[in-house]
């Protein structure tokens, strides 16, 4: 299994910020305008929690919160729950699961290096999967006399990679 390392080296380190003091309508214009559904809040350089869509669809307006007087810090999800680079995708699957938790910040030596999402994970697990269906059926193929025949008429080899984002 995969660790998280290996998923941020694939994906990217890139991780957005936003300040606990900031108004919910700049982290909500900002997930836009990145494409994210999560922001890290940082203070002082420290991670002091995480802003999701989530956070502003349960703690924001419905809430009577307008997210355009209302801090980051008011509906922000304080102290999360975080991830080395070094844990496996299952552990981090199982975190969220557990948490019921869609995003992870990835800390190693006391900084953040990196955020995982569900969505990451998934696509990690997805393409293991293809990958191991792809290396049966050809152990399988190559054991028949047909499927020798088939093998060497099929032109469209696997490519290694992680197919992230579409």
């Amino acid at each position: 299994m995969n660790r998280i390392r290996h998923i941020l080296e694939i994906k990217g380190y890139d991780t957005w910020l936003v300040r606990p003091d900031a108004m919910v309508i700049d982290a909500l214009r900002l997930m836009r305008e990145k494409e994210v559904s999560a922001l890290l809040v940082m203070e002082k350089g420290l991670l002091v929690g995480i802003i999701t869509e989530q956070d502003y669809a349960r703690r924001g307006e419905v809430a009577g919160r307008s997210a355009y007087i209302t801090p980051v810090r008011m509906i922000m999800t304080a102290g999360p729950i975080t991830l080395h680079p070094d844990q496996t995708v299952q552990e981090a699957i199982q975190t969220m699961g557990e948490k019921h938790i869609g995003h992870l910040p990835v800390v190693e030596g006391g900084k953040v290096i990196g955020l995982i999402s569900a969505g990451d994970l998934l696509r990690d697990v997805i393409y293991h999967q293809k990958r191991t269906i792809q290396t049966l059926e050809s152990r399988l193929l190559a054991e028949t006399p047909r499927g020798k025949e088939k093998q060497k008429a099929s032109n469209a080899p696997f490519k290694p990679g992680f197919p992230l984002g579409g």
